[in-house]
């Protein structure tokens, strides 16, 4: 770095001496060369190099140095200005040929700050497309700015602001500059009186320790009554689906044909059988049974809950019979009209069901006609997009062709460049080498300079370290012994002694424990309120729910008897106009398959069209099973 940094100091030198109103450029190059000859060779081309290029492009260079100062230089000297040029010149026109590394040598050689701030100020994307792009192209062609000098700053751009970034860092980093030495101050012993010998205290008790309780049986293992929920509902739920198997067979036969239907049946029953088939029959070993009166367990919350819910039923009751003894009307006439309209509604659904299932075969129907014809147009559009692929395909191969001429042609270019770069790179690299080698040695020299300083360094702290340990083996007095029993005598209000205060201190305790076993009483007294009044609600709750279940039963009853009884067939308009089209539709595809002048359509094959029912049934099937599931949970819940 001190290399550069003398380089760069020649140049700012000679830039300094020149004065563009008498001075020619030329004759001030054979003048700076001349006074330039003791150096080696290597700096003098460097310098000279340098100096020739800042004051060929020296109206560029003055373009971007005027505008920092005016933007971002304010703070900085005047006399740093040609310091700001040589960069400048540097990061323009040398920087390829440098290459990076050098070129952060040389950055860090000089001011960090002043650096920093220039470089932040000359890579700013935005000036460079905007103000710095018009101000050169008044002076050079536009082109000729972009391709040689903007395009190369923009690519640099990445590892430029990452130099920026180690910069910041190491300016954060750096030490404050070392301060005069102070006056040591001489430390002085303190007059400290003798402290008292400590009296020994009196041990505390050991505590005794409460034996824990027992860990209870049903920590590992269930209880009883959660097996006999659990045996319960499988029963039921294997009843229900007995059940439900029971319906479905019957709701299938009547509704599939004999003619076709009577294997659909079968399989239907079958598959249905299997999946509905309970798995506790798998288990031979099992019985099942039916418990009665299973005790079910509920927490706080839960019982007051339902309590509250019973408590605000039965007074929701009781003002219902307050207002009938009043004289208000019953909803006997509202029920009975909800039920019709219920029956109605429930109609108008299984009408709309049958509207879709034959509005699906006449759609089935219309679309085996419609087949045929999108078979004839897709065999011309088939053909015609033959034609055209043939066409594409003629087309890409003397596309093809081409592209591999101009390739060819190409690669003999690229391969005579190729032979002209690597001469080049040699010379380079030659270059480069001499550079590098003088690099280390120098690096070397400073290696070597700042090892003594550290061996300088360690030597003062050892000889720091061994006096304070000197210091620290110095005997030091022993602190005065306390008498506990004493007061010490500040004259504050309440002054006491340490055996005092702590005899106080057992008193409180007691009083606490004192406290603290009175409200633990209160505590239990109440909890046994509170659990006789839970119980006393739990009989209620149970009370409840048996009149409750029973009132289910008898809706469940009725709700059967009425899904019982069979329908009449269904009567409507739009039922009938589907049946009448669907009918008037076979017969004209009777008749087409008959005349014979068009190709008939290839007929389904059978094993879809089962495959098609069989899932539609499977649907209904589901949908039936759905309904009951819901119809079970109301009745449960209720």
């Amino acid at each position: 770095m001190a290399y550069y940094g003398k380089c760069i100091e020649t140049v700012i030198e000679q830039l300094n001496k020149f004065k563009p109103e008498k001075d020619i450029p030329e004759q001030f190059l054979e003048a700076a060369s001349t006074s330039l000859q003791t150096l080696s060779p290597q700096k003098q081309a460097f310098i000279l190099e340098v100096l020739s290029g800042c004051l060929e492009y020296r109206k560029l260079l003055a373009v971007v140095v005027d505008a920092f100062y005016v933007r971002a230089g304010w703070l900085c000297r005047r006399a740093d200005y040609n310091l700001f040029e040589v960069i400048c010149y540097l990061a323009t026109f040398q920087l390829d040929e440098l290459g990076f590394q050098l070129f952060s040598d040389i950055i860090r050689s000089q001011p960090l700050d002043k650096m920093c701030k220039f470089l932040g100020f000359l890579f700013n994307p935005l000036s460079l497309c905007s103000w710095i792009k018009d101000e050169w192209s008044l002076i050079y062609e536009t082109a000729h700015v972009s391709e040689n000098w903007i395009d190369p700053l923009m690519r640099w751009q990445p590892e430029v602001q990452e130099l920026i970034k180690q910069l910041e860092k190491v300016m954060t980093n750096q030490s404050p500059l070392p301060k005069t030495k102070a006056k040591v101050t001489e430390p002085k012993e303190f007059n400290l009186t003798v402290p008292r010998p400590r009296a020994i205290p009196v041990p505390e008790p050991v505590p005794v320790m409460t034996k824990p309780k027992p860990i209870p049986r049903s920590t590992y293992h269930p209880p009883k009554e959660q097996e006999q929920l659990e045996m319960t509902r499988r029963y039921n739920r294997w009843k229900a689906e007995e059940l439900l198997l029971k319906v479905n067979i019957e709701e299938m036969r009547c509704a599939v044909p004999r003619s076709r239907g009577t294997t659909l049946v079968q399989g239907s029953e079958k598959k249905l059988q299997l999946r509905f088939m309970p798995r506790i029959l798998k288990t031979p070993k099992l019985t099942f049974y039916k418990p009665n009166n299973v005790p079910v367990k509920l927490n706080t919350a839960a019982i007051l809950r339902e309590g509250s819910l019973y408590q605000r039923q039965v007074e929701k009751e009781l003002q219902r019979v307050d207002k009938l003894v009043d004289g208000a009307g019953d909803f006997s006439e509202f029920l009975e009209w909800q039920k019709k309209m219920q029956a109605k509604d429930q109609e108008e659904a299984l009408a709309a069901g049958e509207c879709r299932r034959l509005q699906g075969k006449l759609s089935r129907e219309e679309a085996i006609l419609a087949r045929q014809l999108l078979r004839q147009g897709n065999k011309q559009k088939a053909d015609q997009k033959k034609e055209e692929t043939a066409e594409l395909m003629q087309q890409c191969a003397e596309r093809r062709l081409q592209e591999e001429r101009s390739m060819k042609e190409l690669v003999e270019q690229v391969i005579e460049v190729q032979k002209n770069v690597k001469v080049a790179q040699m010379k380079l690299l030659k270059g480069r080498r001499q550079i590098v080698q003088e690099v280390i040695e120098e690096s070397r020299e400073l290696l070597q300079r700042t090892a003594e300083a550290a061996k300088e360094e360690q030597k003062r702290r050892c000889e720091l370290i061994a006096q304070h340990r000197a210091l620290e083996t110095q005997p030091m007095r022993k602190g005065k012994l306390v008498d506990l029993t004493q007061i010490p005598g500040y004259g504050l209000e309440g002054e006491m002694s340490v055996v005092e205060l702590r005899e106080r201190l057992a008193l409180l305790k007691e009083t606490q424990q004192h406290k603290e076993e009175e409200k633990r009483d209160q505590i239990i007294q109440a909890k046994r309120a509170r659990s006789q009044g839970l119980q006393n609600m739990v009989e209620q709750i149970s009370l409840c729910r048996a009149a409750m279940g029973r009132s289910a039963a008898l809706r469940w009853e009725q709700k059967k008897a009425q899904s019982a009884a069979p329908g009449p067939p269904s009567q409507d308009h739009r039922v009938l106009e589907l049946r009448r089209r669907i009918e008037e539709s076979a017969a004209e595809r009777r008749k087409q398959a008959a005349s014979g002048p068009i190709s008939a359509p290839r007929a389904p094959r059978p094993k879809p069209r089962a495959q098609l029912e069989s899932r539609h049934w499977v649907e209904l099937q589901q949908s039936r099973e759905r309904r009951l599931r819901a119809l079970q949970r109301s009745c449960v819940d209720a």
